[in-house]
């Protein structure tokens, strides 16, 4: 079985099983097109603690920490790098990275910042940015393993799941634009005093990247469609220049689960506008 390679080194490409040792890393001047980018990286059980440690260590800022499951927990992180890219217009939702750390099942699991870098920066990704972060994730976590979640990295800029669903810029927006973006903030804020904000990431005077808890209710997809890919949640909200808006989750959850079928996806058909409505209740008058 050919091993989804997320990443290539020294220009040779790896005919290797599944279970492979190959640590993910990358050449930032190699040609990507064609390439099968995984959607994680999985790696040895380490404790929330641990990998806080590890994290700071590689020069990251934690941003918050969140159990979308039973005996799990994500990691929301972030460094400077990421907030610059963020803060260019319509590109929020890449200012934060997630591990999820699975207590029941004693694995961890990345989102790939190569894989999220690409689908989110679309034409403005930079692959030596976004190299530069996998390298320092590998410095510190050294077992890494690519997911056997993966899209070919040329179909990443343009994914969606088939005809007729969304694409990374059919954004749903949430209410009427307030006039700034701290005043939309202030809405989400107040908004059952605050309890649903997961994190706050300002990323400009302009954009505001949110964490939200979801309701106990919609957030079960998660269990139904895999608990392995539980870093899909805190689910975002970017306020840019007064609107908030949000990945359309026909969109996000296909990106997130990319071995999901359309019988897998019709399971969770209600899903997608239980979450409108869930944080849409934050940006109402």
């Amino acid at each position: 079985m050919r091993r989804l390679v997320t990443l290539i080194v020294s220009f040779a490409i790896l005919t290797l099983s599944a279970c492979s040792t190959h640590k993910p890393s990358i050449n930032s001047d190699i040609n990507l097109e064609g390439t099968k980018v995984s959607t994680y990286l999985r790696g040895s059980y380490t404790s929330v603690d641990d990998a806080k440690e590890k994290l700071v260590n590689a020069g990251f800022e934690i941003v918050a920490t969140y159990k979308p499951v039973k005996k799990g927990t994500t990691i929301v992180f972030t460094n400077e790098i990421l907030k610059a890219e963020a803060a260019k217009p319509g590109r929020a939702f890449i200012g934060v990275l997630r591990l999820f750390i699975d207590d029941k099942e004693k694995m961890i699991s990345f989102t790939n910042p190569i894989y999220f870098g690409k689908a989110f920066m679309q034409d403005e990704y930079n692959n030596v940015v976004f190299s530069t972060i996998l390298d320092s994730i590998n410095k510190e976590f050294t077992d890494l393993k690519d997911s056997k979640d993966a899209l070919t990295y040329d179909d990443l800029s343009t994914y969606h799941f088939m005809k007729l669903m969304p694409y990374y810029q059919d954004v749903d927006l949430l209410g009427d634009k307030s006039p700034t973006t701290a005043d939309a903030v202030a809405k989400a804020q107040n908004y059952k005093k605050g309890k649903a904000i997961v994190f706050e990431l300002k990323l400009s005077n302009t954009s505001t990247l949110l964490g939200y808890d979801l309701s106990k209710r919609t957030k079960k997809f998660v269990k139904k469609l895999g608990r392995e890919n539980a870093a899909i949640l805190p689910y975002c909200v970017a306020i840019q220049n007064g609107q908030a808006s949000t990945l359309d989750a026909k969109y996000y959850i296909a990106l997130s689960y990319p071995l999901l079928d359309m019988s897998g996806f019709m399971g969770v058909a209600t899903v997608p506008g239980a979450i409108v409505r869930d944080l849409e209740k934050a940006f109402k008058k």
